[in-house]
């Protein structure tokens, strides 16, 4: 009877309670408990001090404290009911969160597979080949997949919000096409790496595309003598992987590498050109080189103009390139070709500046504005005024102080001049020097109309090919390393050290990399070697391009006889990849080095350059300066203050290693390698290619003279 009385009362107020343990506290954790009877009964169940926690619910509802068992209270059926009411509430509660969660499981369970299925196709996309006429494209479909794979992947992982991956993905969409040029090795890069490029390609989809046309005497690898050959295509190549039209017009040289133009053709249609006071007939032939449109001129009545051994160095240079100038100008009215940019480079297409303010503009190149870079102040072309009449120009009008006329000899126009005073802005290339140094300095006798012209002259650090010189993706590398791992660098080294017989290991290897153009001081490069040699550093010379020749390397070579030192006579492209992944340092002849870039390309594969620079005492002449950083996300206003220090490479490469002698690198090697392992991975980390600091100082520029 007993039993049946107390599963009547049961049914009548069943609940849960789950009491926390506490000091002095009765454990009633998970046990069902009846209230039943009299009163008296229930109050003696909750008798004393104590914590009521409802089941699966994880907040505690604190119960009425009650006095000492002597003092016994009554509970009325109303406070029962009421925490029976409380403790329905809460359940109910439990039962919506657990139904939310439910939810969420299940979408990230369809996330899931939505990104299984992707993977499968871009498994799928490798293996297939997706064909659009005649043309294969499995890579454009492994790279774009594989990239909408890795947003997605970055949205589950909380990098980016749903509503930042939807904009990019839409403007990745839109731009797919581009998606194997702008993204390389998508599988190598770090989530943050790619957020941080696919970031800047968002914002890059946002700037209206530019028609840019080169007008120039160089451009790799046609035709190479200096700087301005790698410069141009360089420099074009990265525009047109941002999305914009290059085009690059050349003379028809006799001696150029046609191999490397694919396509060409000569067009059937010739048309005439200005000069000496007569139109002369022009053949054009059309073709690509390096991804790039390419334009060749050739003269019919003056083929002799280009049918020769050089691209410079004779009489009748002026003559020339006057011609070309003017030929090239003439093609682009009678093509109907109206660009946005006219971009000119040295003395030798200066005179286009004023070709095109006199004549062309009114043309139908109205809306068509010109940049003009120079290279080398040192090199102007002085001339009588009146060869300016050979190709259409009013000698009287432009042989001005303000114009053409050279600032010292003033019976002579300057056609270097010329293209700074007809130009909307001025590109000075130089990876160290400031634009205060080369006014004062270095103008060779154009500080007169470098400082009216200040306000528009700017200046831009060289760059190199990133895709060629990167020792994660380097093909001639025997082993892959990047900033993230450097282990691959550890192996260059030994098959380094094998490539050239050294015995045993090293506390460092010492690569010396020169030009040929500059020869090496032996009172500054001897001692520094002699010291190295002496802590045990295995060292090796290596000449760019040209065999090192001088007779002082030769007397080094014969002084400085060691088992840890080699020579190397000849330029060996491979070679030079795997000196510079495999040397702990790399000793340069400048820091300014516009032909090669070796202390640009040492730092991205984790080698420090160390400056002999003899002729202007290393960095001794930047002392005194102000290093401040321009950031290159504040405008143009501040880019046209690019002034030594706030370019980005200078600023680094001077702060980093501009003081820095080899016994100092040695001794932070041997004395502190965390510290030197830091200052490696620092500067691999940066970007000194074309696409980075000189992309965005041009692009500013441009966009700059075109709203004008």
């Amino acid at each position: 009877m007993e039993a049946l009385g107390n599963a009547a009362a049961a049914m009548a107020f069943p609940f849960r309670l789950l009491h926390t343990p506490a000091p002095g506290r009765r454990n009633l954790r998970d046990r069902v408990c009846f209230c039943a009877g009299k009163d008296d009964d229930a109050a003696n169940l909750f008798a004393g001090p104590s914590q009521i926690k409802l089941e699966g619910h994880n907040v505690d509802i604190l119960e009425e404290s009650f006095a000492p068992s002597e003092r016994r209270l009554e509970m009325s059926d109303t406070d029962i009911w009421k925490l029976f009411n409380d403790a329905q509430r809460n359940i109910v509660y439990l039962n919506k969160q657990r139904l939310a969660a439910v939810e969420e499981l299940k979408k990230l369970q369809r996330e899931k597979e939505l990104l299984l299925g992707r993977i499968e196709q871009l498994e799928a996309g490798k293996q297939m080949n997706v064909v659009e006429g005649t043309v294969t494209k499995p890579m454009l479909l492994s790279s774009f997949s594989e990239l909408l794979l890795r947003i997605d992947s970055m949205v589950l992982l909380g990098m980016i919000g749903t509503s930042e991956a939807s904009d990019i993905r839409k403007k990745v969409m839109d731009r797919k096409d581009n998606i194997p040029d702008v993204f390389h090795d998508i599988q190598q890069k770090t989530d943050m790496e790619l957020l941080s490029e696919l970031r800047q390609f968002s914002e890059k989809t946002m700037r209206k595309a530019l028609h840019i046309v080169h007008i120039c005497s160089e451009m790799e690898p046609v035709v190479s003598f200096g700087s301005l050959a790698s410069c141009v295509t360089g420099l074009s190549c990265a525009l047109q992987r941002d999305g914009n039209l290059v085009e690059v017009i050349l003379p028809k040289y006799a001696n150029m590498d046609l191999d490397a133009i694919q396509g060409l053709r000569k067009a059937e249609a010739e048309f005439d050109s200005y000069f000496s006071g007569r139109w002369h007939k022009n053949r054009v032939w059309i073709g690509v080189a390096g991804g790039l449109g390419l334009t060749l001129i050739e003269p019919v009545y003056h083929s002799s103009f280009f049918n020769r051994d050089r691209i410079y160095g004779y009489s009748d240079d002026f003559e020339r390139f006057t011609y070309f100038s003017r030929a090239s100008m003439d093609y682009l009215v009678k093509s109907g070709k109206q660009p946005d940019i006219l971009h000119i480079h040295n003395w030798e297409t200066a005179i286009i500046g004023p070709l095109f303010w006199d004549i062309f503009v009114h043309q139908g190149l109205g809306g068509t504005r010109v940049l003009f870079t120079c290279h080398d102040l040192s090199s102007q072309c002085l001339e009588q005024p009146d060869k300016l009449g050979l190709c259409g120009l009013d000698p009287h009008r432009l042989h001005r102080p303000d114009r053409l006329q050279d600032n010292n000899k003033t019976h002579l126009v300057n056609i270097l001049k010329g293209g700074i005073v007809y130009s909307n802005k001025v590109v000075m290339m130089s990876s160290v020097l400031s634009k205060e140094r080369i006014i004062h300095s270095l103008s060779h006798g154009l500080e007169p109309t470098l400082a009216i012209h200040k306000e528009k002259l700017l200046i831009a650090p060289y760059g190199f090919d990133g895709t060629k010189w990167d020792p994660s993706r380097d093909k001639l590398l025997p082993a892959n390393y990047s900033a993230d791992d450097i282990g691959g660098k550890a192996v260059c080294k030994v098959a380094l050290r094998q490539r050239l017989g050294f015995s045993g290991c090293s506390s460092a290897i010492v690569g010396c990399i020169f030009s040929g153009v500059i020869d090496i001081d032996v009172d500054n490069l001897k001692p520094a070697i002699q010291h190295a040699l002496r802590k045990g550093v295995q060292c090796i010379f290596m000449g760019l391009k040209t065999p090192v020749r001088s007779t002082t390397m030769q007397a080094l070579q014969e002084e400085l006889k060691d088992v840890n030192m080699r020579f190397v006579n000849k330029y060996d492209e491979a070679l030079l990849h795997l000196i510079l992944a495999g040397s702990d340092i790399i000793l340069c002849s400048s820091f300014d080095d516009p032909l090669f870039q070796i202390p640009l390309k040492a730092i991205k594969y984790g080698s420090s350059p160390i400056s002999l620079d003899i002729r202007n005492g290393g960095f001794r002449q930047f002392e005194g300066h102000d290093f401040r950083s321009i950031s290159r996300k504040e405008g143009f206003r501040q880019s046209e203050r690019h002034d030594f220090g706030s370019l980005m490479s200078t600023q680094y490469i001077i702060s980093t290693f501009g003081k820095m002698s080899l016994y100092q690198a040695l001794d932070e090697i041997n004395n502190d390698p965390s510290r030197w392992t830091w200052r490696m991975k620092d500067g691999m980390s940066k970007d000194f290619s074309w696409d980075a600091e000189c992309l965005d100082i041009h692009w500013a520029a441009y966009t700059f003279i075109k709203n004008l």
